[in-house]
């Protein structure tokens, strides 16, 4: 991932795709999928102290920045959003 690099205490991270099917098989139409707020960490900035690039997160909703680098999707968030991680 060339060409964002954040930085202090932001985390780059690429968000995971939404449930699109239910566990009884039913498909869900976009507007019903929720967005998830876990997210794979791809760089982080250099005063970020706790997290690492590959790991997974929780964030709290509406604390991130959506952009878009080379066609992919990418949310910036600071450490401080970060509610967990996800093993």
């Amino acid at each position: 991932m060339a060409g964002l690099n954040p930085l202090a205490d932001w985390v780059v991270a690429e968000q995971e795709e939404a449930v699109t099917k239910t566990a009884s098989g039913l498909y869900l139409p976009d507007k019903a999928a929720e967005k998830p707020k876990i997210a794979k960490v791809s760089k982080v900035g250099k005063n970020v102290k706790e997290i690492k690039v590959g790991d997974r997160i929780v964030y709290k909703s509406y604390s991130t920045t959506e952009v878009k680098v080379n066609n992919k999707e990418y949310i910036l968030v600071k450490e401080e959003d970060i509610l967990a991680t996800v093993k």
